[in-house]
């Protein structure tokens, strides 16, 4: 807390090189989440299994985020940020070897799930870094920026990482997950403040955050409203080969386009926030149950297809910057020392949402078809919309 206080309001050459390092973290942290969402045709047709069984990778990631952060953050948030930090990124780099080396679906499962504990845990204390390292006027831009690193993947990481899949297989993919893991560890152990202490906090005041309804509606949003995408986009790699027919080697261009408007995404999410975000919530997920219905009509044809995949794209990240600060704000009224667990739960809903979307897409696909993906998606934009009226009156009232 010192050096924003000791620098003042401008960014110091320190600072610069923190946020760089906590947005490198995003990045190599959502590549390696997501990477085989372009893959999974691939690893189904190598260990023998579904493209269903294969979207379990996805949701399995997310729900071990889901799960583990929370837990681990309770056990380990009192020990200091910098030990903790390159610690899990160990475990990270770990995990993503053993997931290169895996030739089995249950050690690939395995591996996942723990690289997701430790993704979770990392991203939290990303959270809890820059809001303890920078003045109080600049938290909003950082909390933007670092969100930033997981559209940052979607445009390279992603992209990248499945072209590397398709030209050496899907285990390559993972070994350049690792590699970006190593380079991650060193920016982390140059630029993380060593004076940053753990904070101590009972289990009872951290679950206690949500005997209150607006942190129950403010945890769900998120979740809804991702999970709305990724009914879709876990499967997008299916749907623009088998729905579309577009061949295989556009995918990786077409992942990097979807990323760009994502890019976009994320930039009028920190204009949202700005702008009283509830209300303007309220609408936007409206907006983005209108595009995703709007696959059912459009997916059978190649352009009007790939245009709204983009305009999901553009829908997806809108929530992102208000709900984390919402969250955040939120604890800081009904227990201050909650406050390290409280930004453990906005990547906890979004890979609740992540893993949920990812199973019901894949149930959907199973049963009904890839092309009733979008119409599910609305649904859930609804749902998200629903809670955000009741948020933002319960806001009001305040």
């Amino acid at each position: 807390m010192g050096m924003a206080h000791s620098i003042g309001v401008s960014w110091s050459t320190q600072q610069k090189l923190l946020i760089f390092a906590l947005v490198l973290l995003t990045f190599v942290t959502g590549t390696s989440e997501f990477v085989i969402v372009g893959l999974l045709s691939e690893v189904a047709s190598d260990l023998e299994i579904t493209i269903s069984a294969a979207g379990a990778l996805v949701s399995g990631f997310a729900f071990a985020v889901a799960i583990g952060t929370p837990i681990v953050t309770v056990l380990v948030s009192r020990y200091p940020a910098y030990s903790l930090m390159l610690t899990f990124m160990v475990i990270f780099i770990a995990g993503n070897i053993t997931s290169a080396l895996s030739s089995t679906y249950p050690l690939l499962m395995g591996a996942r799930v723990i690289t997701a504990v430790a993704c979770g845990l990392m991203q939290t204390i990303a959270m809890t870094v820059a809001s303890e390292t920078m003045p109080a006027e600049k938290k909003g831009t950082v909390v933007s920026l670092v969100f930033a690193g997981f559209t940052i993947a979607s445009v390279l990481g992603v992209p990248l990482g499945t072209w590397i899949g398709q030209a050496g297989g899907w285990n390559m993919a993972f070994w350049f997950t690792a590699c970006l893991g190593i380079v991650s560890f060193v920016m982390l152990a140059i630029t993380l403040p060593r004076n940053l202490k753990g904070t101590q906090s009972s289990l009872k005041n951290q679950i206690g955050l949500f005997t209150h309804s607006p942190m129950i509606l403010a945890f769900f949003v998120p979740a809804l409203s991702i999970a709305a995408t990724y009914v879709v986009y876990t499967y997008i790699t299916p749907i623009l080969e088998n729905v579309l027919l577009i061949p295989a080697k556009y995918t990786s261009l077409i992942l990097l386009l979807y990323g760009t408007f994502s890019i976009i995404s994320t930039l009028l999410a920190g204009k949202i926030a700005a702008r009283n975000g509830l209300r303007n919530l309220r609408f936007v997920f409206v907006i983005q149950a209108v595009i995703l219905a709007s696959l059912y009509f459009t997916l059978h044809s190649a352009v009007p297809g790939f245009i709204n995949i983009l305009f999901v794209g553009l829908a997806v990240y809108l929530f992102n910057v208000t709900f984390q600060l919402y969250l955040i704000d939120l604890a800081g009224e009904y227990s201050p020392s909650a406050k390290v667990f409280a930004a453990s739960l906005f990547p906890v809903s979004v890979n609740l949402g992540i893993a949920a979307g990812a199973g019901i897409g894949g149930l959907i696909s199973t049963h009904i078809g890839l092309l009733h993906t979008g119409w599910a998606g609305g649904v859930l934009a609804l749902a998200a919309s629903l809670l955000t009226f009741t948020s933002y009156r319960l806001y009001q009232t305040k």
